[in-house]
């Protein structure tokens, strides 16, 4: 091996280094989902930046809380999970509708190609929290225990998956559609296994339409970056329904809100 060889593979062990020490620092001092905070704690992310605290605060006219996930790539799937089950929790009728969708995507999914071995313990896990958390006459408990779940590396990072291999089975399902939002040469099932099913991936719009299908939820997603002036802007997913899961979009991360 030459110098620069030598060199070139150094440097690289440096950074993995590096970015193995960032996400251990992350782990151990971020939560999964953290508790409810106002909406005013972002403007110490931004200091004195005029444009983002300008959208903090037309953000506070319509919100009044969030709840921050930890930024490791699943926080699009994390952040959805909790808000969709949150509203659940509160509506029996969706809660029901959406049990018994659950239930039968397994065998979906098994009869899409996808193989039972791996799906099984996902699938039960997934099922587990959902009962864990079914309305009942005291829903503030219910709503404890799912913030204690996803709150636990096993059980929120199960949840993932199986949303993951979800909205791989409806991108795969409707491939026909969903192709046109895919830039390149690859096939919706490249597509798939190399930007859905993976762990730790990041999300765009093709990734939340896919599993708003999936599990007939709707997402509203409030954007918040440098473009459109001092206005924070809300895309709905689908645009025709009322959402009943909100979410904050900030470039690369996705956060939980509750609306005014």
């Amino acid at each position: 091996m030459d110098e620069n060889t030598q060199s070139d593979a150094n440097n690289d062990e440096l950074i993995l280094q590096q970015q193995r020490q960032i996400e251990k620092e992350i782990s151990e001092t971020t939560p999964l989902v953290s508790d409810k905070q106002t909406i005013s704690t972002l403007n110490s992310e931004y200091n004195d930046d005029a444009v983002y605290c300008s959208k903090v605060k037309n953000l506070a006219e319509k919100y009044i809380s969030l709840r921050k996930t930890r930024p490791d790539g699943n926080c699009f799937f994390r952040a959805f999970a909790y808000g969709y089950l949150e509203y659940l929790v509160k509506n029996k009728d969706d809660y029901e509708k959406f049990r018994d969708l659950v239930q039968k995507a397994k065998d979906k999914l098994v009869k899409q190609g996808f193989p039972e071995l791996t799906l099984e313990d996902f699938h039960d896990t997934f099922m587990d929290v959902i009962d864990r958390v079914a309305p009942s006459e005291n829903n503030e408990e219910n709503l404890q225990e799912l913030h204690k779940l996803f709150n636990e590396q096993g059980y929120s990072d199960y949840i993932v998956v199986f949303l993951r291999l979800m909205t791989s089975g409806q991108l795969q399902e409707e491939a026909d559609f969903f192709f046109n939002f895919i830039e390149g040469d690859c096939t919706i099932q490249e597509f798939c296994h190399q930007e859905v099913e993976p762990m730790y991936k990041e999300s765009d719009h093709i990734h939340i339409i896919a599993i708003c299908k999936a599990l007939n939820a709707n997402v509203r997603v409030e954007y918040m970056d440098r473009a459109d002036g001092d206005k924070v802007m809300a895309h709905d997913f689908p645009e025709v329904n009322k959402p009943n899961v909100f979410l904050l979009y900030r470039p690369g991360h996705y956060d939980i809100l509750y609306p005014k």
